[in-house]
């Protein structure tokens, strides 16, 4: 059992779906889905709300679920989420078995 108190959650992959979720691979081997459509009319996050560039952007970035718009995996100008509310989401099995 991990001590919470000090474990910080680390992504290792991210699947994005249809209808603007992602499955979130934890390095504990816990899998998340996680609903990033609420977010998309807010600032920056506008700019995934189109399907085709929510899911060819997805990618993993400071250990964590990101959107590389620039096209360059730079961790610096990515889009990305904090992992702890992601984590936080009930445990769902693993939709690639």
């Amino acid at each position: 059992m991990l001590d919470l108190q000090y474990y910080f959650p680390k992504v290792l992959q991210a699947v994005p779906t249809d209808d603007f979720k992602v499955y979130v691979y934890f390095d504990d081997g816990s899998i998340k889905l996680f609903d990033v459509a609420p977010l998309l009319d807010k600032g920056e996050f506008k700019k995934i709300a189109d399907l085709a560039v929510f899911k060819s952007a997805l990618t993993v970035l400071n250990d964590t679920v990101a959107w590389d718009l620039s096209g360059n995996y730079d961790p610096t100008s990515c889009l990305d989420l904090d992992p702890w509310p992601i984590y936080q989401g009930p445990d769902v099995p693993d939709p690639l078995k």
